[in-house]
């Protein structure tokens, strides 16, 4: 019987199977109410999305042939599935028949729980189309729910691992358990550095004391030092240079004054460390932050890094043993940060040669400081074993529920006020509410949305980076964009992001939509002329660079070009104006996240590298050409063929893509998953093989860190050009192999199968 029974069910699956049923769309009741049949149209000329790579274009076509073939089309479909199913009844009777028949008498055995087949089917297309979807999103999202988010935001400081830090995370899974979402915690013992209450830090000018600030700087070395205290602006690598060599300022043994902005605290201090500082003091310049108040404490870390420091590569697990380890990111002097009124104190007794005009700000001096002018800096800090937890929620897909958008908000800080990290959790709360309800009113997600509230950010993105290092065999197959909310509000007059080039297209798009109703971003052109590179402190930076999943940041902020708080120890006053901000926040990043859980193929544009690649290897080509005019020894032996060549190879294989895209039934739910295998795995193979994920976590070529990179590459041939170095042209020419072959292997993987792969190479 069950022979027969599996023979009918075949021939009526091939039937409807056939080339006229990918006219229906045939889904899973999200309720679990068995299965339904649907007509799914598209809007005509919805947007310049659908253009063929969209989920309506087969519908549409199928309803168009539909209609030409008039009414009597449906009497034959009627007929021939009352046929169909006659011979399924006749079959199902036969085949009883037959089993009644070849039964033995026997002894009554107890009866076998029935195993029923499990449903087969064709997963639908959303039954909303996009237009819809943008529609039913901001109607949804309330500027009234995220004021009373953020009404009762706690307003003093959060430090990871207290008992407010796990309240919070608390009441954010508990959230997430009534919106009926899956929920889950992911627990590390992490070493987190704190000021000593009894011995607190404190900064001398001579004998006169300038002050005991209560803001610090994690992972600073402890200890006491005095040096010569010198002025280098913001403390980047040309400032420093400038001192060193224009002025003649010896920096070896000093105590660098330098002000926030343009670079993270960690690089400041780094670039500190490598002049031969002994410390580093860093304060807010009123020209920099108008709005803030001269005695606000800044808090930050030293660690030019993320995660764990002193668990470099490992996930800090409890059941894991850890050989005594330490960053080397982490610089070896003391850091500390004043405020600006006591920064004022210090140019008051500062003396020396003026500082140069790109230096100052509104103090009445800048001066760079004699030999005389002493500063002691004395840092008390203690690590502390620190108990922290994530949370986390998902909505899953109702297609590829094992393919996942990530929307991420740190909820920890050690400073006050909205615009840190109160926002981003406000935000990733109010989505996790907006998205819930939408899945009410229709829309069905094809691939799932987690939702995660981390801790330890203010560290240096700790609680991040430790679940990255727990899960990174699997996530880079899983997680295929991170969308960041930290500091989306961190000002007004400006509009800045960070993004993967796979993410720039639809990042471009989402804002031309948002822009046309927001006066807000009037300013922003279209073109991303305000994408800027991401930096390591960045909340999205470990997903893109040490898990090569495409990653995206932005921010509302301060039309000043360095300053990254005008909302900064903010509290009430401001609250209306961050609500404004954080109700275009949530529409940028929630139309983000829609679209790519929304379309057949993940809206992630595989041709944007193209560009990257291109620039590159056009700088070292030139780069080469040069040394080679100057005749440099033994640059001869250097040839920029195979680079080339690997880079045309990634340009066919995109271009080779997009016709197997146009060319796709991507109704198809295989062959859309196949186009998307091939599309998720490009920014994980631009992580470097060739290097330890252990000693150079940030592997991406492009956007990490170390040797392996294109940019390591391109200073080291700009530096023997100007002298700086001597070729060595053993390490160059190994430099050129791994990058070309790293970029090789990722144009053979987008081909797809073996025999498409690009040979010429």
């Amino acid at each position: 019987m069950a022979g027969t029974i599996d023979l009918a069910k075949m021939k009526f699956s091939r039937m409807v199977s056939s080339r006229s049923y990918t006219r229906f769309n045939q889904s899973q009741n999200p309720d679990g109410e068995g299965s339904r049949v649907e007509v799914k149209l598209s809007v005509e000329g919805e947007e310049e999305e659908m253009d063929g790579t969209e989920q309506g274009h087969v519908q549409r076509d199928a309803y168009i042939r539909s209609s030409r073939s008039g009414s009597p089309n449906k009497w034959r479909i009627l007929i021939f599935g009352a046929v169909i199913l006659g011979f399924f009844c006749v079959g199902l009777l036969i085949g009883y028949s037959v089993h009644r028949k070849s039964e033995l008498p026997s002894c009554p055995t107890p009866a076998l729980p029935i195993q029923e087949d499990p449903q087969i089917y064709e997963p639908s297309a959303p039954s909303l189309d996009w237009s819809d979807i943008v529609e039913l999103l901001n109607k949804k999202l309330s500027s009234k729910a995220i004021k009373d988010k953020l009404s009762v935001y706690p307003q003093t400081n959060l430090k990871a691992g207290s008992s407010e830090d796990n309240k919070l995370g608390d009441d954010i899974h508990n959230l997430f358990t009534k919106l009926n979402m899956k929920t889950w915690v992911d627990e590390h013992y992490v070493k987190l550095q704190y000021p000593d209450s009894t011995n607190p830090n404190k900064v001398l000018f001579g004998s006169d004391e300038i002050g005991s600030p209560k803001g610090f700087l994690a992972y600073s070395e402890t200890g006491h030092k005095e040096g010569r205290v010198v002025y280098a602006n913001y403390g980047e690598l040309a400032d420093l240079q400038t001192v060193s060599g224009k002025f003649g300022v010896n920096l070896n043994g000093s105590v660098i004054l330098m002000r926030t902005g343009k670079i993270s605290m960690a690089q400041k201090v780094m670039n500190a460390a490598r002049m031969g500082a002994v410390a580093a003091l860093i304060y807010p310049d009123p020209a920099d932050y108008k709005k803030m108040s001269e005695d606000t404490e800044l808090y930050g870390h030293v660690h030019l890094g993320s995660g764990d420091p002193y668990t470099p590569g490992f996930p800090s697990f409890n059941h894991t043993q850890f050989p005594p380890a330490k960053s080397s990111g982490l610089p070896g002097i003391l850091a500390q940060t004043i405020t600006t009124k006591m920064a004022r104190k210090i140019f008051e007794k500062m003396g020396g040669s003026s500082a140069p005009e790109n230096f100052k700000g509104i103090f009445p001096s800048y001066k760079l400081g004699n030999e005389t002018d002493k500063v002691a800096v004395a840092v008390n800090n203690n690590l502390v074993d620190t108990k922290i937890h994530n949370v986390f929620g998902v909505i899953e897909g109702y297609v590829d529920p094992d393919r996942y958008v990530v929307i991420g908000a740190q909820r920890d800080y050690l400073s006050w006020g909205y615009a840190k990290s109160a926002v981003g959790t406000t935000l990733l709360m109010e989505l996790a509410r907006v998205f819930t309800e939408m899945k009410k009113d229709g829309f069905k997600p094809k691939r799932s949305i987690v939702f995660a509230s981390w801790t330890a950010g203010d560290f240096g993105n700790v609680g991040i980076t430790e679940w990255l290092e727990g899960y990174w065999a699997s996530l880079d197959r899983k997680a295929f964009t991170y969308i960041s909310l930290d500091d989306a509000v961190t000002g007004v007059g400006s509009f800045r992001a960070s993004a993967s080039p796979l993410l720039q297209t639809l990042l471009q798009k989402t804002l031309k939509k948002v822009k046309s109703s927001s006066n807000l971003l009037q300013s922003f052109n279209g073109s991303l002329d305000l994408l800027t590179t991401m930096q390591m402190d960045d909340g999205a930076y470990p997903f893109l660079a040490f898990s090569g999943i495409p990653s995206v940041s932005f921010s509302f902020t301060s039309s000043l070009a360095t300053a990254d708080y005008e909302y900064f120890g903010t509290g009430g006053n401001e609250l209306e104006k961050v609500v404004e901000l954080s109700l275009l926040a949530a529409e940028v990043a929630g139309q983000m996240a829609l679209r790519l859980v929304h379309d057949h193929i993940i809206k992630l544009d595989v041709t944007t590298y193209d560009k990257v690649i291109t620039d590159h290897v056009n700088n070292i080509i030139s780069h080469v050409n040069n040394l080679k005019l100057a005749k440099v020894d033994k640059i001869e032996s250097l040839s920029t063929e195979w680079l080339i060549e690997a880079k045309s190879s990634f340009g066919r294989a995109a271009g080779s893509l997009a016709i197997d895209i146009h060319n796709s039934d991507l109704n198809n739910v295989e062959m859309s998953r196949i186009i998307n295998n091939r599309i998720m795995k490009v920014e994980h193979n631009f992580l470097s093989p060739y290097v330890s994920m252990r000693d150079v976590p940030f592997r991406h070529i492009f956007f990490g860190d170390g040797w392996q990179t294109t940019t390591d590459l391109e200073k080291y041939l700009g530096d023997v050009r100007a002298k700086k170095a001597t070729l060595d042209i053993d390490q160059v020419l190994n430099k050129f192999a791994l990058l070309t072959w790293t970029i090789q292997g990722c144009a053979n993987d987008l081909a797809g199968d073996i025999w498409s792969l690009d040979n010429e190479i």
